[in-house]
């Protein structure tokens, strides 16, 4: 087993050194690359083939995702049609260790007479595709972490480091915000966090579980009971929240013996119960719950700024959508 564990220590450190060497080689390329980006009017084509392919795919979903828009093109469609997709106004982001693969080559004379400015990621910097680009981000690498010196390793792991530095600069340009970055992934855990509000998951209506004042016990464990929330908006004509009456209220009251039920509900809700607007983020409200002291709650009734009663939101509701 130590040879396996060896061998996969070696792997590592080589594609680590090729990415630190990376470092020392940034210069005024890289800053000249993120401000064409930058001022383009268009979108950032990546290309490439092969595991260079799979790089440019990888790279081209975080552009996206990260507030630069982007799309692969396969090189090998491109030339039977796909390069219809770019523009005058777009980027294209090649990958090519070599420099010379022949279907990113192939590319290079509709390219440019589509008029697609062209920034090359290449190991060679006197390769064909590098001569061919207006800026050319180089990176070159001692060897192949590969023991054959053959399989694409340590090269592709720094083209992917490359990409990624060039979307995390590109989004520190344009002030992306975690918000901005919810947008674009609604089905996430970030997404629902920022983006799912308490109005979108609370019970209104029918299902709003309300009793009036004047109320019994007994009439709030019966809407309680329908409702299946474990509590109960207490209000009045108006429909002013005056308080809340929970599961808890009630088993409490049965060390009082079997007449509370004909207890008015005022005489056992919470006055003044910990509230929410319908506006508030979802994730705000499991906050609210989560540390209300001297113990959590599991419900919070929902009102307007006036104090009216909208609905309720239940703990339940906010784990089954992902918020936690």
């Amino acid at each position: 087993m130590s040879h396996i564990l060896e061998e996969a220590a070696k792997v590592l450190h080589e594609e680590a050194k090729g990415i630190e060497q990376l470092v020392d080689t940034l210069d005024q390329r890289f800053v000249d690359a993120v401000n064409m980006i930058l001022q383009s009017k268009g979108r950032v084509v990546c290309t490439g083939m092969g595991k260079s392919g799979h790089i440019a795919r990888k790279v081209s979903a975080t552009l996206a995702s990260t507030g630069t828009p982007s799309l692969f093109l396969h090189p090998a469609e491109g030339v039977h049609g796909d390069l219809g997709m770019v523009t005058a106004d777009d980027i294209v982001l090649a990958f090519s260790n070599s420099g010379e693969t022949g279907e990113v080559i192939n590319l290079l004379p509709s390219l440019r007479r589509i008029g697609a400015q062209i920034i090359s990621v290449v190991g060679k910097h006197e390769s064909t595709l590098a001569k061919n680009s207006d800026i050319v981000l180089l990176v070159e690498v001692e060897k192949e972490a590969c023991p054959l010196g053959l399989a694409p390793t340590t090269s592709t792991t720094v083209a992917l480091a490359l990409g990624d530095a060039l979307a995390v600069c590109l989004l520190e340009e344009r002030h992306f915000t975690p918000e901005n970055f919810a947008i674009f992934h609604p089905g996430g855990s970030l997404g629902r966090k920022l983006l799912l509000t308490v109005e979108n998951i609370m019970h209104t209506g029918q299902d709003n579980p309300v009793v009036y004042s004047g109320s019994t016990v007994q009439d709030a464990l019966f809407v309680m009971t329908d409702k299946g929330l474990g509590a109960a908006n207490v209000i009045d004509e108006e429909g002013q929240l005056l308080g809340l009456v929970t599961d808890g209220d009630i088993r409490r009251g049965l060390d009082s013996g079997s007449e509370f039920l004909e207890w008015p509900v005022e005489d056992m809700m919470t006055k003044y119960p910990r509230t929410i607007t319908k506006d508030k983020l979802a994730a705000e409200a499991l906050h609210l719950m989560e540390k209300n002291q001297p113990r959590p709650i599991t419900v919070l009734p929902v009102v307007d700024k006036k104090g009216k009663c909208l609905g309720i939101v239940h703990i339940t509701d906010l784990l089954r959508r992902g918020i936690v």
